[in-house]
């Protein structure tokens, strides 16, 4: 038998579906009259606050004076150095100098044994002896034939012949003379003389030691320190500008500075510009000559130059920093009325440290320096000063005029 629960004969729905129907209805309804008293009793929702500023660090846009100043590693070279080596072979017999002392020009430095070569000098100067009197044995003949030719007793021959051997006596002469001065002058190699004033360096052989003239090593090098010379490259669109400096009356100074301190450690004109160009790097070798009687630049040595290149006279100048880079070229962030503006500049001139800007700003300008990853046009922003610099930390320059 069937359940009589389930279905009854004519095919509709029984009681019990009849009831879950109704169950689930009058939930629906409980929920939705629930949720509508709750929402009655909250608040209406807050309206959107604005958002604040965005905190920034500004900087005045300045005029001032401001050299074109360059700084490149250089290259402590000396202005002179020479290698002493021997001249002629032989035993190096004395060593007239102690490692490290400051030698003059012409002070004798070592010497070679000197025997053989006087010996050969003293046979120079014998042939010489021996020829010369053959020489004066030849002006005699050739003055009797001449005589006898006067008096028709001898032929023109004969003082022809006389002739011959008296131009023969000189020719032997003049080469007797010429070999006694190379005598005298490989004689002379035996003295080895520094050739310039300057600091001498290790020796290369002691004494007792063959020296030859092939030595590559040498005997001890001389090196000129003071006055000295520092040789730097400069890049080529700043080369124009050095060499008009350079031309001005008292020239163009070269500093040589103290990579920890920045303290500057010499200072000397700059003398010479290289004749090309390095096609590899586009920069031409400069050269400045320094004093240096404390001995303090040591040839090799490398070293920060810096040079003055040019001038911006009282140029509008803000912190580098300021100046940002974008697709249409710098700009900066001005603030006007607490709001950011963006601002094209088109720059004169920059260092690490300040810009030049020739175009966008004027003096007086409140320019963001700090805090841009956050800005765009028009945003509002909280500014906070950064102190001006020091009066001594600026550059003057002559003539230039102020603000």
């Amino acid at each position: 038998m069937s359940d009589p629960d389930e279905r009854v004969p004519n095919g509709r729905p029984s009681r019990v579906t009849s009831v879950l129907v109704g169950v689930a209805v009058l939930a629906i309804l409980a929920g939705t009259v629930a949720a509508a008293v709750m929402a009655q009793g909250q608040p209406p929702p807050a309206a959107a606050a604005p958002s604040a500023p965005t905190p920034v660090e500004t900087a005045l846009a300045e005029r001032r004076d401001v050299p074109h100043l360059v700084e490149v590693v250089g290259t402590v070279q000396p202005l002179q150095s020479v290698m002493l080596r021997t001249r002629v072979d032989g035993v190096l017999t004395q060593v007239l100098f102690e490692e490290g002392d400051h030698v003059q020009a012409g002070q004798l430095i070592a010497t070679i044994d000197d025997r053989a070569y006087r010996a050969a000098l003293a046979a120079a100067e014998a042939q010489l002896s021996r020829d010369r009197a053959q020489l004066r044995l030849a002006e005699l003949d050739l003055e009797r034939s001449r005589t006898l030719l006067e008096r028709k007793v001898a032929a023109q021959q004969a003082v022809d012949q006389r002739l011959a051997e008296l131009d023969q006596a000189k020719a032997l002469v003049a080469l007797d003379e010429a070999n006694v001065e190379a005598a005298r002058t490989n004689l002379s190699f035996t003295q080895i003389q520094s050739p310039i004033a300057g600091r001498a360096g290790i020796r290369l052989i002691d004494p007792g030691n063959l020296a030859r003239q092939g030595d590559a090593a040498g005997i001890v090098s001389v090196t000129q320190l003071d006055p000295i010379s520092v040789v730097f490259p400069v890049p080529q669109q700043l080369l124009d500008g050095l060499r008009d400096q350079a031309r001005q009356p008292g020239g163009t100074m070269a500093d040589v500075v103290d990579r920890a301190t920045g303290a500057v450690l010499a200072r000397g004109p700059i003398t010479a510009f290289d004749n090309q160009l390095d096609s590899a790097t586009g920069t031409a070798r400069v050269r400045a000559v320094l004093a240096n009687a404390d001995e303090r630049l040591t040839p090799g040595a490398f070293v920060s130059v810096r040079v003055r290149a040019g001038a911006s006279p009282a140029a509008v100048t803000v912190p580098k920093v300021a100046v940002r880079p974008g697709l249409e070229g710098s700009f900066v962030y001005r603030v006007r009325d607490g709001a950011a503006e963006r601002v094209p500049v088109r720059l004169g001139y920059a260092d690490d440290e300040t810009a030049v800007v020739a175009e966008g700003l004027a003096p007086g300008d409140e320019i963001v320096i700090d805090g841009h990853s956050r800005l765009r046009q028009g945003a509002r922003v909280a500014a906070t000063a950064r102190p001006a610099p020091a009066a001594a930390e600026t550059a003057a320059l002559p003539g230039a005029p102020r603000s």
